[in-house]
């Protein structure tokens, strides 16, 4: 990459596809960011930039690049797919870059010092906590095939929900319709694996709509 192409990527700002970083401190942090890229829809790891998208550069980057490839290998199961590269901002500061793309492979998870296990998600310029819903999500739709599902009564419930609220919560759902939890959730699973659902994770809750493609077909 040339430093042209970082500055004009810089100057956007951090997003759902860009995370800056300042240096390459408590890399064990850093990885959740890494983790959100590859469960998500992908994305670039500046490190050596300032929140306020200065561009200093990083004194020791191989120092740097070596930190976080060790966190990267170390903190992330499974394993992912990265690549690394070092742009010159002046004689003696690089910027590094990792680009993470999109996994087949997911759910991947930080895995910390202790054994316990997260996954996160990117949703705008934020790595979240995924929720069960959307763990569940990411490991039943690795394959491209068909989910079908069964048109029942819990189902016109949740129609009939969604046409009054817009979107609704597994909470909400289950509370009205008056099922298990459990049942509410796998049930709208499954609608958005059929792509009668769309999910919008959220900080607290992730929120459930009706996919517009279903509704204009």
């Amino acid at each position: 990459m040339e430093l042209r192409l970082l500055k004009e990527l810089v100057k956007k700002g951090e997003g759902e596809h860009a995370e800056f970083k300042l240096k390459s401190n408590h890399p064990e942090k850093i990885v959740r960011e890494v983790v959100a890229f590859a469960n998500t829809g992908g994305g670039k790891l500046f490190v050596g930039i300032g929140d306020d998208k200065t561009i200093k550069g990083l004194k020791d980057a191989e120092e740097d690049e070596y930190t976080l490839s060790r966190a990267i290998d170390k903190y992330i199961f499974p394993k992912i797919s990265y690549k690394k590269e070092r742009i010159p901002v002046s004689s003696d500061r690089d910027v590094l870059v990792i680009t993470i793309p999109r996994s087949i492979d997911k759910p991947h998870y930080v895995i910390d010092d202790s054994g316990n296990r997260q996954a996160y998600i990117r949703v705008d310029d934020k790595s979240l906590q995924a929720s069960r819903e959307m763990k569940e999500i990411m490991r039943r739709g690795r394959g491209e095939r068909d989910i079908r599902f069964q048109y029942g009564d819990k189902e016109d419930k949740l129609m009939k929900l969604l046409d009054e609220k817009q979107s609704v919560t597994v909470d909400l759902f289950a509370t009205v319709a008056g099922i298990p939890r459990k049942i509410a959730s796998n049930t709208l699973i499954v609608m958005v694996l059929a792509r009668v659902l769309e999910v919008h994770p959220q900080e607290m809750i992730d929120k459930f709509t009706m996919s517009m493609s279903y509704q204009s077909g």
